[in-house]
C-alpha cells in the first residue's frame, strides 16, 4: 500500500537568497488572498478550481512575479481554505473568510528539485540553492527513514519561515508491504477525554496532565507578554505559540505510537475512535486545546497505522458513556461521576472512560460481519475478548480508581 510521510528540514540559506525567498512567500500569500477576494462576491463563495483559474490566473501572473506553478498552488490553497469555511457555515458555526498571513509557500517538481542534502527552489528572480541542516547519521530519525531512504519518493514540499529560520516540510511517499490482517478481526477501542487524553479497551490510560500543565504555563507566558504591548512582545507571543504547538505535537506523536503498539501487541486489526464531529458541543467541559489535540491524535494514529495494516475508523459515540459494556443496559445514572461507572442493572463497576472505550470498540465491531482466516472477532481487553453481546469471556481485572499516565493492565 502507499504510505505518505512529511519530514521537516531546517535550511541553510544565505542573505541574498533569504531575501528572494521572503519576497516569493509574500507574493504567494498575496496571490492566495487575491483568489479568496475574487471567490466571494458578498453572497456566493466560488470553490470550483476551474472557474477560479479562469478568473484569477492571468491577473495573478500580471500582479506578481511568481512561477506559474506557484500561482496554481496559491489558488488551490485558497480553495481548500474556502471549502473549510463553507463546511463550518453549513454546521451553523461562525467563521470568517480565510486570510493567509503565516509565511509559507508551496513547491512541487515543476518549481523545485530535491536532493538528499539540498534543494533548488524557484523564486521571483530565478532559482536558489538551499542546504539541509540534517542531524547526525542515525537510523531512527525521520530524515533517515523517509528523506534519504531510496524506497521513498519526494513528491513536493512546503516552505515555512518561523523563529528567524527557513524550514522545508518535504513530502514523501512509498509503496510498502504491510502485514495481512483480517478485515473483520479484533478491535481496539479508544476513548478520549480531558483527564485522560486516551483510554483503550485494553485498560491503558494516557494522562492529560502534561498537556494541561504546559497549556497553563504557556497561557501565563502569553498573558505576561501581551501586557507589554510592544512589537517585541507580540513577536514573542507568536514564538510561544509555535513552541507550545511543537511540544504538544511531540507528546501526541508519542501517545499515537503507543496506541499503535498496544493494538499490535494484542493482535488487533482495527482501532476505533469516537466521531470527532462537533465534539466541543458534545463535551461541555472541552476546551479548544483538547478538541485540537483529539483530532491531531486521531490523524497521527490513522497514518501511522497504515504502515502496519491497521484500519482506523470513527464511530458514533452516542450512549457509549451510559451503556454498560458487560450487560448492555443503558441509562444516564450508570455514570455516577466523571470517573466512575456503575451499572444500575447488573452492578458492574469500573472507570467510566475504560467502560466507554470498550463500548466504542463494540460500535465498530457491530458494523463488521465476522472473522476471516480463523482470527478471533471481538473487542480486545487487557485479558481476553468481548463480543457484540457484551459477554466477557474471562474476568476483567481493571477496577475503578486505576488511572495512570501509561499503565497497561
Amino acid at each position: 500500500m502507499e504510505v505518505r510521510r512529511t519530514v521537516p528540514v531546517k535550511l541553510d540559506v544565505d542573505e541574498r537568497d533569504a531575501d528572494l525567498l521572503h519576497e516569493t512567500i509574500r507574493q504567494f500569500l498575496d496571490a492566495a488572498n487575491y483568489v479568496v477576494d475574487v471567490a466571494y462576491d458578498g453572497e456566493w463563495v466560488e470553490t470550483r478550481k476551474s472557474v477560479l483559474h479562469e478568473e484569477t490566473y492571468s491577473d495573478v501572473r500580471d500582479r506578481t512575479e511568481l512561477h506559474s506553478n506557484h500561482v496554481q498552488s496559491a489558488r488551490d490553497r485558497a480553495v481548500d481554505a474556502l471549502k473549510s469555511t463553507l463546511a463550518k457555515w453549513k454546521q451553523g458555526d461562525s467563521a470568517s473568510l480565510p486570510t493567509f498571513r503565516t509565511p509559507f509557500c508551496e513547491y512541487n517538481h515543476r518549481n523545485a528539485t530535491f536532493y538528499d542534502d539540498h534543494a533548488t527552489l524557484s523564486t521571483v528572480d530565478g532559482r536558489v540553492t538551499v542546504g539541509y541542516q540534517l542531524p547526525d547519521e542515525s537510523h531512527d530519525t525521520p530524515h533517515s527513514q523517509y528523506l534519504t531512504n531510496e524506497d521513498y519518493e519526494t513528491t513536493g514540499a512546503t516552505l515555512h519561515y518561523r523563529e528567524g529560520s527557513f524550514f522545508l516540510h518535504v513530502r514523501t511517499k512509498a509503496d510498502v508491504d504491510v502485514p495481512d490482517r483480517p478485515e473483520n478481526g479484533t478491535v481496539l477501542g479508544v476513548d478520549l477525554g480531558v483527564e485522560s487524553i486516551a483510554v483503550t479497551s485494553t485498560g491503558t490510560f494516557w494522562s492529560a496532565d502534561e498537556l494541561n500543565h504546559w497549556h497553563r504555563e504557556y497561557e501565563k507566558r502569553r498573558g505576561s507578554l501581551q501586557e507589554c504591548g510592544s512589537r517585541w512582545a507580540h513577536e514573542n507571543v507568536q514564538s510561544v505559540g509555535r513552541t507550545e504547538t511543537g511540544r504538544f505535537e511531540q507528546l501526541l506523536h508519542r501517545v499515537a505510537n503507543e496506541i499503535i503498539e498496544e493494538a499490535l501487541e494484542h493482535g488487533c486489526s482495527s482501532i476505533a475512535f469516537e466521531d470527532l464531529t462537533n465534539i466541543r458541543q458534545r463535551m461541555g467541559v472541552l476546551k479548544k486545546l483538547h478538541a485540537w489535540a483529539f483530532r491531531r491524535l486521531y490523524d497521527y494514529v490513522a497514518y501511522k497505522g497504515e504502515a502496519h495494516g491497521l484500519t482506523v475508523k470513527q464511530v458514533n459515540p452516542q450512549y457509549t458513556s451510559q451503556r454498560c459494556s458487560t450487560c448492555g443496559f443503558t441509562h444516564e445514572q450508570n455514570r455516577a461521576s466523571q470517573e466512575s461507572f456503575c451499572c444500575q442493572d447488573c452492578g458492574y463497576e469500573n472507570h467510566a472512560d475504560y467502560n466507554a472505550a470498550k463500548n466504542i470498540g463494540l460500535k465498530l465491531l457491530r458494523n463488521q460481519t465476522g472473522g476471516e482466516g480463523g482470527a478471533p472477532v471481538g473487542v480486545r481487553l487487557n485479558s481476553g475478548m468481548m463480543n457484540t453481546n457484551g459477554v466477557v469471556p474471562v474476568p476483567d481485572s481493571v477496577r475503578v480508581g486505576v488511572h495512570a499516565e501509561r499503565h497497561g493492565l
